[in-house]
């Protein structure tokens, strides 16, 4: 992927620039610390062996221990998994997380394996990376097609070496550790940044016209939050078309039909539109929660929104992002907007250490204080230095990580 297509490696590019680093601390900042491959053999419920490869890359821990989701895709690579893990480095920088960045994952396509077959493989795949991983070392998380059944596994493999360890990784069940406020914790993030926006660019939030492309756990809970602070949702989508209502969808009762179908197909109010129809629709808020490169240069014209807030990562290319900004269409970008699922993991870690709870009031307080800071930090950047949000959260990120690096190597 070229830079210009790649927002991040260009946000970072530009961002350097304007923070006036060296290009020697730069390249340092860039380079991951370690990359670990992994061969993960395991058994099928056929008596067969089958093998596997699965990947963990650690990019930087100036910080704290490194942190970032496990997925489980057949498109997983080296590559992926570093961009990945170089993005959680600056998105936890952001958020002012004491975490550095991490990711991994392994190639495969879990469809195709029974869940005793993937809890085989799960085991094995933790055991394989078990000299890198550690409480204090690096953290894993559910990411694409990992879940929190997973991280059971994970834990408990763990465990069963050095003894009972809920903090080595979280996204849990609560029974096992997990946090309240976690499952909801992405899409309230969202809607916190969406409000906090609203406010600086002028836009009254009261019946303010939200349109949400995606609507699995993170389009669904920031349409029932800012549905709660009174925006209007006009339209939704997931993988079976899109809903539209000019008036507005009944949130409440697309959020429970949703989660008990895993689909808003069926539900029994709005016009059927494609996701062509709902990007271009005429809005105050586009919240792109769906897939990466969502708006890009065949459809970045038809767009009618006043700003874009991406709750998927990378939902927008580099080369789209500078047709908006020449349109006066701001872009809140991903770094920020979905930063609020680390955020909450954070503090389930946080919980682990100390073997202690806090209710579901607490943690959803200490989120909204966290993202409401980083708008603020990044959002005083952006006027300062006259640059969009992204630039401005990555310069934010990169400081920060910097003068941890320059304090630590002296």
């Amino acid at each position: 992927m070229s830079s210009s297509s790649n927002p991040t490696s260009s946000a970072y590019k530009k961002a350097v620039e304007k923070l006036g680093l060296k290009p020697n601390i730069a390249r340092a900042l860039e380079l991951p610390d370690r990359e670990l491959t992994v061969e993960v053999p395991f058994r099928k419920d056929n008596g067969e062996l089958e093998s596997v490869i699965g990947f963990r890359v650690q990019h930087n821990n100036t910080r704290g221990p490194f942190k970032g989701g496990i997925r489980y895709h057949q498109h997983v690579d080296i590559d992926e998994v570093r961009s990945l893990a170089t993005l959680m480095t600056w998105k936890t920088s952001l958020l002012d997380i004491p975490y550095g960045g991490g990711k991994g994952g392994i190639g495969v396509d879990p469809t195709k394996f029974s869940k005793t077959e993937l809890e085989r493989m799960s085991r094995r795949f933790f055991r394989a990376i078990d000299p890198v991983i550690g409480v204090n070392v690096d953290i894993p998380a559910p990411d694409v097609n990992t879940n929190a059944q997973v991280m059971s596994w994970f834990m408990d493999e763990y465990s069963q070496i050095h003894g009972y360890s809920p903090a080595i990784v979280t996204g849990k069940p609560l029974e096992l550790g997990g946090s309240e406020g976690r499952e909801a914790a992405t899409g309230k993030g969202t809607a916190v940044i969406t409000r906090e926006t609203s406010e600086k660019w002028g836009i009254d939030l009261k019946n303010c016209k939200v349109v949400i492309q995606g609507f699995g756990n993170v389009g669904s809970y920031a349409a029932k939050f800012l549905h709660e602070y009174g925006c209007k949702i006009i339209a939704v989508s997931d993988v079976s078309g899109g809903l539209f209502d000019p008036d507005g969808l009944d949130i409440p009762s697309l959020f429970d039909h949703n989660y008990q179908n895993r689909t808003i197909d069926g539900f029994d109010q709005g016009k059927k539109i494609t996701n062509e129809e709902l990007l271009a629709l005429e809005c105050d808020f586009l919240i792109p929660a769906a897939l990466g490169s969502a708006i890009n240069d065949s459809n970045v014209d038809s767009l009618k929104c006043k700003v874009i807030v991406e709750a998927a990562n990378g939902p927008v290319t580099g080369d789209a992002a500078n047709k908006l900004w020449e349109r006066k269409i701001a872009i809140i970008p991903d770094i920020l907007t979905n930063a609020g699922g680390v955020t909450v993991s954070y503090f389930e870690w946080v919980q682990n250490l100390q073997q202690f709870k806090w209710t579901e009031d607490e943690v959803n307080k200490k989120l909204e204080e966290k993202m409401v800071n980083a708008f603020d930090e990044v959002y005083t950047i952006k006027k300062e230095k006259s640059v969009p949000m992204r630039i401005a959260s990555f310069m934010v990120a990169i400081d920060r990580v910097h003068s941890a690096y320059h304090l630590r190597e002296g």
